[in-house]
């Protein structure tokens, strides 16, 4: 029942945002949901068992990404002409969009722990009805959601396995 202040939120965009990404694209855009009727515009967009835990958490952000991210480029990445090598490549703009935004998705939620947060994502999400609710006349697409604020271990299961070093690597 925490809140997370603005200033919090912040901060951990201040982290996530030195996350490399190809050519600083930087091209995740965020939305903190904080509010009731926030909350209440994404409820319908929500698979059935994401909808308590998102009630409740204090902040739930929609991880984006802008598919005119490179707009930014001359700002972004002024050593080269980059904002040439996707203006009328949509096809290159939106897998750069997606790939880094995804990137950028994970910066998040390691910054968020760095900050004190507990975060959980879910892609259990119906991104047409997101995108409508909260992305209407952009060039932002959303793609997953984050959960943010302070957890209650009672209410979790115990972290479930994960796979070996061996299991999900080779030393070649």
């Amino acid at each position: 029942d925490r809140t997370v202040p603005d200033t919090k939120l912040q901060e951990l965009y201040d982290l996530l945002k030195y996350g490399p990404t190809s050519a600083n694209s930087s091209p995740a855009r965020f939305v903190f949901i904080r509010t009731a009727e926030g909350k209440a515009k994404l409820k319908g967009a929500l698979s059935e068992g994401n909808i308590a835990k998102t009630m409740t958490a204090p902040v739930t952000v929609i991880v984006a990404h802008d598919t005119k991210f490179y707009d930014e480029l001359p700002k972004l990445f002024p050593h080269a002409d980059a904002r040439s090598w996707f203006a009328g490549n949509d096809a290159l703009a939106e897998v750069t969009a997606f790939r880094n935004g995804t990137l950028q998705g994970a910066y998040l939620i390691l910054a968020a722990r760095a900050v004190g947060l507990d975060a959980g994502a879910m892609s259990g999400v119906d991104n047409a009805k997101v995108d409508e609710a909260f992305l209407a006349g952009t060039s932002w697409k959303s793609n997953f959601l984050v959960n943010l604020g302070y957890g209650d271990e009672s209410g979790l299961f115990p972290r479930s396995p994960r796979l070996s070093f061996d299991e999900a690597a080779r030393l070649e």
